[in-house]
């Protein structure tokens, strides 16, 4: 099925053409503007993380990066943080209007001054993506998929057909589509027959932390807690484990981080769920050092989702050495790779299989599996191999990108002769060159090539 832009995408300069343009114009760096995040500093939500960990090392690397930031998340004026220009725009502070209100308002703010990049992140603030295709035709749209948003429990079937738009948008509006999992790179080639550029999140190598805020706040134990943690919505099943815990044998608290995402009806049933046990600890959403403790020192990780696209939660508990029990859907099984047998898997839904196997871990943790899978997660999904792809993606739609710039810093970054970053197609938007014509896409992935 062919997929061409809804609005037609330039058609890539010759070889000789570009190289030419990018060496004149050496030294001067991208502008980059992020929309689609709630803001920053991040705090829950892996979309702001995502952005954070990648505009930084953006930043880092020379180029103007400007996050645009919902008045409501507490940005109320510009300021910078971690070399990042941080703009707080107006929204509309409701479930349904909250993203879409921020999107609008935010592409709009970039005409005055057009970015060489706008990079929307997530399906529901892709709608506001032609605003600036139409408005800004020097700028070019980048969006990132991090998930199948128009699938999500949480949506009410008009807010699902609005997402299912920002979904069909999402790869025909864009220069590039991007995404973070293996799942969703096939799902668009066989929905959209859309090439994608394929960049999955990423983790730093942590310093694990003695138990010590979280003894004080909720009278924790080293090794002797279960944890999950993440926005408390369906499609992550906190419910279930609820449900699931109640089954284990023992007296070990089940820890559950994580508080509403527009869902309060949810997250009051799933606290008179948990009231009627007192093992679980319902502690809200919890960052920084007493989080760090949290995954330092849990006996198990637990994510039951349903529905996922590449889960930083996960990540970062495997990157902590914790034993990771998750439910058996692909994102989970990409995150183990080669190490599937490191990790625990149960059907996804399955409550009497979550119980048996949580019961299992608890009494047993899997200590050498879990420092198995803890260095295939280092050494596989890292946040600076991610940043470089990125770049690369960046230089490759820019004619005019700064590569000489890229090369000072003594990194390797090829002209794509031939339109192609990764399994991304430059020269059509919808995966095909300029003339309509399909090109075959090579097979090593954007982070696979920048690591080289």
């Amino acid at each position: 099925m062919s997929t061409q832009p809804l609005i037609p995408a330039q058609r890539p300069a010759p070889a000789e053409e570009r190289i030419r343009t990018e060496r004149a114009r050496a030294d001067q760096p991208l502008h980059i503007a992020m929309i689609g995040q709630k803001g920053l500093p991040a705090t829950y939500g892996g979309v702001e993380h995502h952005v954070e960990e990648l505009g930084a090392r953006l930043a880092a690397r020379g180029h103007r990066v400007d996050v645009y930031c919902r008045a409501s998340y507490g940005t109320s004026q510009e300021h910078t943080y971690r070399g990042m220009h941080l703009c707080g725009t107006w929204t509309v502070g409701t479930k349904h209007l909250d993203a879409i209100g921020h999107s609008v308002a935010s592409s709009l703010s970039t005409v005055g001054d057009p970015p060489d990049i706008v990079h929307y992140h997530a399906l529901g603030p892709v709608l506001a993506a032609p605003l600036v295709r139409a408005l800004s035709p020097r700028s070019r749209v980048v969006v990132t998929v991090h998930g199948l948003d128009h699938e999500r429990a949480k949506w009410g079937p008009t807010a699902r057909r609005v997402l299912g738009l920002g979904h069909w948008m999402s790869a025909r509006v864009p220069h590039a589509t991007v995404v973070v999992s293996k799942e969703l790179e096939s799902h668009y080639a066989d929905a959209f027959d859309r090439h994608c550029c394929y960049i999955p999140n990423g983790v730093d190598e942590p310093v694990p932390r003695p138990a010590d805020e979280i003894v004080r706040r909720w009278g924790l134990r080293t090794g002797e807690y279960a944890l999950f943690v993440g926005r408390l919505v369906p499609e992550k099943a906190p419910d279930l484990l609820i449900r699931a815990y109640r089954r284990v044998p023992g007296d070990m608290p089940l820890v559950i981080a994580g508080d509403s995402s527009f869902t309060d009806d949810y997250v009051a049933r799933l606290r008179e769920e948990a009231g009627a046990d007192p093992r679980v600890r319902m502690c809200g959403y919890v960052y920084g050092d007493a989080l760090a403790e949290l995954y330092s020192n849990a006996a198990v990780f637990v994510q039951p989702s349903l529905l996922e696209g590449m889960p930083l939660t996960m990540l970062e508990a495997a990157s902590y050495g914790v034993p990771v029990l998750a439910s058996d859907i692909a994102p989970h099984r990409e995150i183990a790779g080669d190490c599937a047998a490191a990790a625990h898997f149960v059907p996804a839904g399955d409550e009497q299989a979550l119980a048996r196997r949580l019961t299992d871990l608890l009494a047993n943790p899997d200590e050498l599996g879990a420092r198995e899978l803890c260095r295939h997660v280092l050494g596989t999904f890292r946040w600076e191999a991610a940043a470089a792809a990125l770049e690369r993606l960046y230089l490759s739609l820019v004619p005019a990108a700064s590569y000489d710039a890229a090369r000072s810093r003594g990194e390797r970054h090829e002209i794509p002769l031939h339109g192609h970053v990764g399994e991304h197609v430059v020269g059509g938007a919808g995966g095909h060159d300029g003339d309509g014509t399909r090109e075959k896409p090579r097979a090593d992935s954007a982070v696979q090539r920048a690591s080289r």
